[in-house]
């Protein structure tokens, strides 16, 4: 294998250090170099395929996935649902030969490997990721190919934007969700590595910029009472996924307790005497929240 080409990130201005429980989530580990985030964009764009709309449960719609490695016998990228292996390459990244020699060269012991992709006006719902996994140290890191400002992550009450340029660590075993809102496309290199010495030393140094997080507001009751309002408005003529999504939208504008989106559309069904309706978010809650 190759030699990393990452740039290791130390302390400078302009470098913050929040709490200890937003860096546990969500964080910087080091620079990229330009050129090379440029030319792996460009094979992410030139893929020949989106890939595939899984895990529609989590989802609003509009998120995609390829893979780069996976457990694929025939190497097939559309074969996205994660698991513990030792994965291989895909055609697809065979096709990338920029990307492929970063990865090698990054020296991980990688679970799995895609690019990720999510459209305009799109949502991922907060959620937990490897509950369902063996019990095994592992990690996500972000590359980011294309962002926006309206694309960020929600975790802790807190907003953060992951902007391109870095390697940046996700622990999805904790509570988040995604937006775009605006566009483009948010597409991400996501790579899950277990842990071991290469690991830990590419992690030693979680930071995050000034600029990089925003805390969210705290739901007031009147902020409460303004969305249950909207949302039973939206009931009363129909709009009933509409309505849902008015209250699963509000983990992105509020700090909310964790499925407080949930419990607030099963409260809106139980208003309205749909208990079936109540009992699915409930139950949806449970799911996605699984440790």
């Amino acid at each position: 294998m190759g030699t990393m080409t990452f740039t290791a990130t130390t302390a400078t201005e302009g470098t913050s250090y929040p709490g200890p429980e937003l860096l546990g989530q969500v964080a910087r580990l080091a620079d990229l170099d330009e050129m090379l985030v440029e030319r792996m964009r460009a094979e992410a764009l030139g893929a020949p395929t989106r890939g595939k709309a899984a895990y529609g449960e989590y989802q609003s719609g509009g998120w995609w996935t390829a893979s780069l490695m996976n457990h694929s016998t025939d190497g097939d990228p559309d074969d996205v649902v994660i698991g513990d292996g030792r994965p291989r390459p895909t055609t697809l990244l065979n096709r990338m030969p920029v990307t492929k020699n970063f990865l090698a060269g990054l020296g991980l012991d990688f679970m799995y490997v895609r690019l990720a992709r999510l459209q305009p006006h799109s949502y991922l719902w907060e959620h937990r990721d490897y509950a369902e996994l063996n019990e095994r140290g592992r990690h996500r890191l972000h590359i980011p190919l294309v962002t926006n400002p309206s694309a960020v992550l929600v975790t802790a009450g807190t907003r953060v934007h992951m902007a391109t340029g870095s390697l940046w660590r996700l622990t999805p075993s904790r509570a988040h969700g995604v937006r775009n809102v605006t566009g483009p496309d948010r597409l991400h290199l996501i790579a899950d590595v277990y842990t071991d010495a290469t690991y830990q030393k590419l992690a030693a140094r979680p930071h995050l910029r000034t600029g990089d997080a925003a805390q969210l507001p705290v739901k007031t009751a009147a902020d409460r009472d303004r969305l249950m309002k909207r949302a039973t408005e939206l009931v009363s003529l129909g709009f009933i996924s509409s309505a849902e999504q008015v209250l699963l939208r509000a983990y992105y504008a509020y700090a909310m307790v964790e499925g407080g989106a949930y419990d607030l559309i099963a409260e809106l069904h139980s208003n309205r005497g749909a208990d079936a309706d109540a009992a699915r978010w409930t139950k949806a809650k449970s799911h996605l929240l699984a440790r």
